[in-house]
């Protein structure tokens, strides 16, 4: 198995004393984690579009280091029910706090949207909305719904939250018959409470195994981050847990903290450790596997409806 760069082993200690205090020092990025700077003409079409018609996209608000290469293909991650998120999970960099009344307008204009930009493939996901009783699943459902009547030969992924345990809200979305559905698990159950803490491993696999359950031919999804303070046995468990409920494609990627107020990275995981990773999942029976260090959620998303 190969070497990974534990950032403990290159970070200095702090000392509190009162004659010095020593901060501690990150290691540059390895050369795999550093991705092109967005441009293109593609690119900025995307860019205008979501200004003017004052859409979010996890693109932006999560950081995503492929934003270049997915807007150049044209293919993009909306962000629904705003962007302030009700829960405060420690990897992500979304906003966090009390969030604006929902705009129900808000499936109109992403089914505008989709259609100006042509796209093939169009990602749909949210923050959580634990204000409101179906957590915003009316949104989904509706966005899917004014998607297949605008843009009848896009393919629509939902990346989907747990709506806190709410059956009801998850089948409002998959009545709305969506291409993909996806609910990442984030990380290894040992981590889970501390990553996640509002939230339940156990729980989040019984959304993956209801909507296989719903309809079989659906193509369900999930993915996790890697570096975040696990060991690699423990991400091939998961992997068996994601294959029990019958998860199709997994996407794995490597954890970079937000900033310092966020869970830390814990180490950088080699592309050859991602690689691992890719063949152990195809092993297990997933028909379609991203691992590789900038993979998130929606990386070549397009592709994996393509190859069901």
């Amino acid at each position: 198995m190969a070497d990974y760069i534990p950032l403990s082993a290159i970070d200095t200690v702090q000392s509190e004393t009162p004659s010095a205090r020593v901060t501690a020092v990150r290691p540059r990025r390895p050369d795999w984690l550093k991705a092109r700077a967005p441009m293109g003409a593609n690119y900025r079409d995307v860019l205008h579009l979501v200004r003017e018609q004052q859409l979010h996209t996890v693109c932006e608000e999560a950081r995503c280091p492929n934003i270049g290469e997915c807007w150049n293909h044209r293919t993009a991650t909306f962000l629904l029910l705003g962007d302030i998120c009700t829960r405060g999970c420690r990897y992500c960099a979304i906003g966090k706090g009390k969030p604006q009344p929902i705009d129900e307008n808000e499936p109109e204009r992403i089914a505008e949207a989709i259609a100006h930009l042509r796209l093939k493939h169009a990602v749909l996901t949210s923050v959580n909305r634990d204000d409101q009783p179906d957590g915003g699943a009316h949104i989904f459902a509706r966005s899917i719904e004014r998607i297949r009547e605008v843009v009848p030969d896009c393919g629509i992924e939902v990346l989907i939250p747990d709506f806190d345990g709410n059956w009801d809200a998850l089948q409002m979305v998959l009545d709305a018959r969506p291409d993909v559905l996806n609910h990442n698990i984030e990380t290894v159950p040992r981590l889970f409470r501390r990553f996640r803490p509002r939230a339940r491993f156990e729980q989040s696999l019984e959304l993956l195994a209801r909507a296989r359950c719903f309809d079989p031919r659906l193509v369900t999804k999930s993915g996790l981050m890697a570096g975040a303070g696990e060991t690699n046995e423990e991400i091939l468990e998961a992997l068996d847990r994601l294959r029990e409920s019958d998860v199709n494609v997994l996407t794995i990627g490597q954890y970079l903290a937000p900033t310092s107020d966020y869970w830390p990275t814990h180490r950088y995981v080699t592309p050859d450790e991602f690689a691992m990773f890719k063949a152990e999942g195809l092993k297990r029976g997933f028909t379609h596997v991203e691992s590789s260090p900038l993979v998130r959620s929606s990386y070549r998303a397009h592709e994996h409806v393509a190859q069901m």
